[in-house]
């Protein structure tokens, strides 16, 4: 028998995290690797600028298609909490706009993303050589956005049903297809940066298919026409949380560009290069910790919903242990193994060279991540979007994006690379701060 969202009100909750985070944290992997492998065979297969252009690109297609995720997990924030005080009708109907919004959304970005292409790779750092592989990369990828985004808007609802074993399975089916993809277009058929772009489309649309396939049959949230009709209060409602993420999601866009043309500037095209491997593995190292994350979100936002703080408390303390302890590992990992981990994806000497060193600091400060995404989770679980975007706009938007416009100045490209550490840092703190507070206030015992 498929359980259900009830669930989580009623089981352990160190059960119920590794129920949902060990789902999120492999669908993550899966979709982790499926980057690295795409960057490793641009990498060796066509070359390293190839790498600079990816990194330029996929920024841009994500921050339209993180529309998706962020009215997903916005939404899904008010859907928990309506289903955790058994508001059924509400939760229809806020799934129901989830969809109309996701959907009307991504395609006036996308039709922006046509009109204004040139401008917009050039703003993200599209200069010299790196313009024209960008530019061929660019356009397959946007195409694709509408599936990418109803793909990461859908994986927040299933993991709001308590059904995050079906989220785990589209990004597998969707990972799995581009590496297959990747190999026959760009290996077999030699059709270069053009080939690795319709693999990753062809790869969201079929994590599309598979998320449309398990709405229609699986799904315990079976909307009506007549709940896709708009509702002011539940709209503003479902924006008001999902703005947090979105501007999140826009402050990374901001940092990519300032990275990308800071980089140009201290190091060129190579430079790019470097940051373009950095990018990814930041991804792939945390994914249990982004997992543990995701799995969280549901468990706080349905047992808040449910008035259960105790439970609340919980779920918070035993997450940030968990994340914390998975944290240290990644670090250790990294620390010993940098410069193996490097050489997997070019043949490059002098980025083999100059990446592990910047990993490493890049990574410094990673063990105390766990309070800084746990606790912003919370807050945006909880229905408190104004603290929720404060805390998760904190590392990049208050910090990281000053120390990068700043330290280089001083310090060259180290400067870039050091910055990261000290807004981890710094945004820790702040967290730890209105967290604690949070738990002897608002979720302390009664």
């Amino acid at each position: 028998m498929e359980v259900t969202s009830r669930d989580l009100a009623q089981k352990d909750i160190k059960s119920l995290l590794i129920k949902q985070s060990i789902p999120s944290s492999v669908g993550i992997l899966f979709m982790s690797v499926n980057i690295l492998i795409d960057t490793i065979f641009v990498g060796r297969w066509i070359g390293s600028l190839a790498i600079a252009a990816l990194s330029v690109v996929m920024p841009i297609t994500f921050f339209i298609s993180s529309m998706g995720m962020a009215i997903g997990i916005g939404g899904s924030s008010v859907l928990s909490r309506a289903l955790g005080s058994g508001n059924r009708e509400k939760a229809y109907i806020t799934f129901a706009h989830q969809i109309a919004m996701t959907f009307i959304v991504s395609i006036v970005f996308v039709v922006a993303g046509l009109f204004w292409g040139d401008d917009i790779l050039y703003i993200f750092g599209a200069n010299g050589e790196i313009a024209a592989p960008a530019k061929e990369f660019f356009v397959p990828i946007l195409l694709s956005v509408p599936f990418q985004a109803f793909c990461m808007m859908g994986n927040n609802v299933i993991r709001a049903e308590d059904k995050s074993k079906h989220s785990m399975n589209s990004m597998i089916v969707s990972a799995i297809a581009n590496i297959l993809l990747d190999i026959l277009f760009i290996k077999i058929f030699g059709w270069g940066i053009w080939g690795a772009a319709l693999a990753t489309a062809s790869s969201f649309f079929l994590c599309f298919a598979y998320i449309l396939w398990f709405f229609i049959y699986k799904s315990e949230l079976k909307p009506q026409w007549h709940h896709f009709k708009f509702h002011k209060k539940i709209s503003g409602e479902i924006l008001s949380l999902s703005f947090v993420t979105f501007a999140r999601q826009g402050v990374i866009s901001i940092l990519t560009v300032i990275l990308n043309h800071t980089l140009f500037v201290q190091g060129g095209e190579h430079a790019v290069t470097v940051y373009g491997i950095i990018s990814r593995m930041l991804m792939f190292a945390l994914f249990p910790v982004l997992g543990i994350t995701q799995g969280f979100l549901p468990i706080a936002g349905y047992n808040y919903g449910a008035q259960h703080y105790g439970r609340v408390r919980e779920s918070i303390n035993k997450a940030i242990v968990y994340a914390g302890a998975l944290a240290i590992i990644i670090f250790i990992i990294i620390l010993i193994f940098a410069k193996p981990i490097v050489a997997v994806f070019t043949k490059d000497a002098q980025v083999i060279q100059d990446t592990p060193a910047a990993l490493r600091w890049v990574f410094a400060a990673s063990p105390i991540i766990a309070v800084q995404l746990i606790g912003a989770a919370y807050f945006q679980a909880a229905g408190k979007p104004t603290k929720a975007l404060m805390l998760t706009l904190s590392k990049q938007g208050f910090f990281l994006i000053p120390l990068v416009l700043i330290l280089p100045q001083f310090f060259g490209i180290f400067g870039v690379w050091v910055a990261f550490p000290i807004a981890d840092v710094l945004s820790t703190i702040i967290t730890g701060v209105f967290l604690k507070k949070e738990m002897a206030t608002e979720l302390k015992e009664h």
